[in-house]
């Protein structure tokens, strides 16, 4: 096992170092750079999410990503060459992509991630501040997902064919058809003083005068901001688990193991949690990682931009439109190695809930 965890630590580093360098290529043919959006600040004709040019003034602003430079930038008419090439140079774009990629690289191996081009202040302080939305979001929708497609996978499973199964199976392709984003504005319209009710708040983690309430109430309070958007997430994400795990439970149901088991006089509960549940739970472990990290990263910037939650997902949307690729690369970076660990946590828990499995034999 031992051999087997090191030989997949050490195929992260081509791994991470591929991801990146097949991002950085293609964000140097991405229009509208960094140097452009200053520009076209400076004559007024941005359009830009929330970038200013704080962060651009600096001498130690970090090489990485965006295109080269050039002389065709749009809004670059009328301004003095001499000035546009200390915009470059501010923005490293003075030197040529494969020396950028080859600083950024080597700052990201110390976890110096250099400072945001166009929010100002250093970029792992800002993402740090954004984990606080972006975990409670993860976490709860994570969570609630599990607690409510497992035993319904289940349920589903035992009764398949039954009323039961057909009903919420209806449910559950409703739930998949409808977007989660567009689910969160309906909720809106209905419960957040959109059209009729005015129940839940809309926007923020926590209420203004949160700092004053008592710690009761300020558990309800932050339980009270948190309804909406995890219920847009969860209704969003917990249909394709849960028919995961009923096929999962189904394929073992019907294995030789199973009618040996009932032959040999075990209870069906016996039957279903003692020898069917181990080996149906394995493809849903297997499925945890891209459930976690989607639900974490990627699913919830939709739902952070209706519900005004200054989360990661807002903060990667707004550098994507902005180009400060300091941003865009460090979560990139962060995200990618978080990733790969997280399968390799899910890879250790395969064998430690079926000993059966041995990695170790495995070719990588």
């Amino acid at each position: 096992m031992i051999a087997y965890l090191l030989r997949r630590i050490l195929l992260m580093i081509p791994t991470l170092f591929g991801i990146m360098l097949i991002n950085f290529i293609i964000v140097q043919f991405a229009p509208g750079g960094p140097v452009e959006q200053t520009l076209a600040q400076l004559k007024g004709t941005a359009v830009s999410s929330t970038a200013n040019i704080t962060g651009a003034g600096s001498d130690t602003i970090q090489a990485s990503g965006g295109s080269g430079p050039g002389s065709n930038y749009r809004g670059a008419r009328g301004l003095d060459p001499k000035f546009i090439k200390e915009i470059e140079r501010m923005y490293g774009f003075d030197k040529p992509a494969p020396e950028r990629f080859w600083m950024m690289m080597k700052n990201y191996l110390h976890f110096d991630f250099g400072q945001s081009w166009f929010k100002g202040g250093n970029v792992i302080d800002l993402i740090i501040s954004k984990l606080p939305v972006s975990i409670s979001l993860g976490l709860w929708t994570t969570l609630l997902v599990y607690l409510i497609s497992i035993p319904l996978g289940i349920a589903k499973a035992v009764r398949d064919g039954s009323a039961f199964d057909v009903w919420t199976s209806t449910i559950l392709v409703i739930g998949v058809a409808i977007p989660s984003f567009l689910f969160a504005i309906l909720l809106v319209v209905v419960f957040a003083g959109g059209s009729y009710l005015h129940w839940f708040p809309l926007n923020g983690l926590v209420s203004g005068n949160w700092q004053t309430l008592s710690p009761l109430d300020k558990v309800l309070d932050y339980l009270w901001h948190m309804v909406l958007p995890i219920t847009a997430m969860v209704v969003g994400s917990f249909a394709g688990l849960a028919m995961l795990t009923k096929n999962g439970f189904i394929d073992q149901i019907n294995q030789q193991y199973v009618v040996t088991a009932r032959a040999k006089g075990a209870s069906e509960r016996r039957v279903l949690y003692g020898h069917v549940f181990r080996n149906a739970m394995l493809i849903v472990i297997a499925g945890f990682p891209a459930t976690f990290i989607g639900i974490l990263f990627t699913g919830s910037v939709l739902i952070e931009i209706i519900f005004s939650l200054d989360g990661l997902g807002l903060l990667g949307y707004e550098a994507v439109l902005d180009r400060d690729y300091p941003i865009v690369f460090c979560t990139l970076y962060i995200f990618t190695l978080i990733g790969m660990f997280t399968q390799l946590i899910s890879d250790i828990m395969y064998m430690l809930i079926d000993p059966r499995i041995d990695f170790e034999a495995r070719e990588l």
